[in-house]
């Protein structure tokens, strides 16, 4: 597995990305063919097309809620740690200035860059993603969900 880093960093999960999801559009793209070629069953394939879009937001909303509000706590923890361990100081006073994309992104920087990183971004208000560019040796995180 190569190195973990900005371009990189996405990850995805096969059987939703790959598998369920497109087979999900595909069901879709067949109930409003079929709702439009059939217009004796016209509200039945429009129906079964909603319902399969109801079904796949769903699956979408709850796979991500779940495990995202999970792994959103436990980063604030872990860049709350890493501050306190670096500095001796509680992070809290710094956390409440910061967006929470700008707090993801920090946990991606080791700790040679991770307070400067900091000082910078609550000096400047630097996006999330110009925090990330700004990475030298990234950290990865290889146990994201």
């Amino acid at each position: 597995m190569s190195d973990q880093n900005y371009k990189n960093h996405v990850r995805f999960y096969a059987p939703h990305h790959f598998i369920f999801y497109p087979i999900s559009l595909m069901l879709i793209a067949v109930a409003i063919f079929m709702g439009r070629k059939n217009p004796e069953l016209k509200y039945i394939w429009w129906f079964l097309s909603v319902l399969t879009i109801l079904i796949t937001w769903l699956s979408f909303m709850l796979r991500q809620h779940y495990a995202m509000m999970l792994q959103n706590r436990l980063i604030r923890l872990e860049v709350s740690q890493r501050y306190f361990i670096l500095t001796g100081k509680d992070f809290e006073e710094s956390e409440v200035k910061l967006r929470d994309g700008q707090i993801f992104a920090l946990r991606f920087a080791p700790k040679e860059e991770f307070i400067a990183l900091l000082e910078k971004t609550l000096k400047e208000n630097t996006s999330a993603a110009e925090i990330k560019k700004q990475i030298k040796m990234w950290k990865a995180d290889k146990h994201r969900v």
